[in-house]
């Protein structure tokens, strides 16, 4: 029986959101020197070659269920898509705009696992958020491409922001497609190794045959380092960790500080612009996002506190 959010949970989660929202800066950081999609491509390989070590090394791919192939197939185009849609859309848009857009992707899975999944169905609190996430998603868009600070033209455009949306589509589709296929009953080493090895052979094939002069800067190394040994590795396999031992809705409602993380750190590093129309979309959006997949948490926190409180025993 998986065990309710405890201090080390928490502790674990603050740290892991924090981690991941790195990835995005990092990539918009060393983008002058070698472009986002191709960092995600050799941060995936390095990836997938540390954690298929690590899997054989250790035997658990003998745990591995039979007959996944071609659903760890789709799921590897699917995380490559995810990852194509955001290193292509920092090319045009800011690292904070991209990990709000990016982590729509809950409300898109919200969607999917409604028509497809029986006991998944929104109720009409997760309707509103819905509703709610969607017409942050229109204001967002409305509020990109006002000045920045110093008075010039915004970097952020809405076509880099809709292509760090359809990542987040990408996403969601990836959880659809693992509940709903024999990949729900395998080992995450099982699913994760899928998922990376698609992300490299697309990616740095997308990323090789596009890509401009590449220059093996500080920074570059810097990213790839980081991204590959912090972000793929030890912040993902933590957060499996914590989805083996800890309540999923729980650790849900937490992983929303990550968007929270990735707008302050982008406008508190790379001086990105925080547009006024924006920052409230984000808002509406991580507000819909928390109704959608923090439903079962509000509703057991609603009862808790509309108990009656116990009668004391009499002496």
């Amino acid at each position: 029986m998986k065990k309710p959010l405890d201090s080390l949970a928490i502790s674990l989660m603050v740290l892991v959101t924090f981690i991941m929202s790195q990835q995005q800066l990092l990539s918009k950081w060393a983008a002058a020197d070698m472009s986002p999609t191709l960092q995600i491509g050799w941060r995936s390989l390095f990836a997938v070659l540390l954690i298929g070590g690590w899997v054989l090394l250790r035997g658990l791919h003998k745990s591995f269920v039979a007959g996944a192939f071609w659903p760890g197939l789709v799921a590897g185009v699917l995380f490559a898509l995810e990852y194509l849609g955001l290193g292509e859309g920092l090319k045009y848009t800011t690292a904070s705009h991209a990990v709000v857009f990016l982590y729509t992707a809950p409300i898109f899975a919200a969607l999917g696992l409604h028509f497809t999944v029986t006991h998944e169905r929104l109720s009409p609190l997760q309707w509103a958020g819905i509703l709610l996430a969607f017409g942050g998603i229109a204001m967002a868009f409305l509020g990109t491409g006002s000045e920045s600070r110093d008075g010039s033209q915004s970097a952020s455009s809405w076509f880099g922001d809709l292509l760090c949306m359809l990542g987040g589509l990408a996403w969601g589709a990836t959880t659809v497609l693992i509940r709903n296929s024999v990949l729900s009953h395998a080992p995450v080493m099982q699913t994760l190794v899928y998922q990376l090895a698609g992300a490299c052979v697309i990616l740095l094939s997308y990323g090789l045959f596009g890509a401009p002069l590449v220059v093996l800067s500080d920074a570059v190394l810097i990213s790839l380092t980081i991204q590959t040994l912090v972000v793929s590795v030890a912040a993902l396999l933590t957060w499996f960790w914590l989805l083996r031992n800890y309540q999923a809705s729980r650790l849900g409602v937490l992983s929303f500080m990550t968007p929270l993380w990735g707008v302050a750190l982008g406008v508190l590093l790379l001086d990105e612009p925080l547009e006024p129309g924006f920052a409230a979309g984000a808002l509406l959006v991580l507000g819909g996002i928390l109704l959608v997949s923090g439903s079962d948490w509000l509703k057991q926190r609603h009862q808790f506190k509309s108990q009656p409180p116990i009668p004391e025993k009499a002496v």
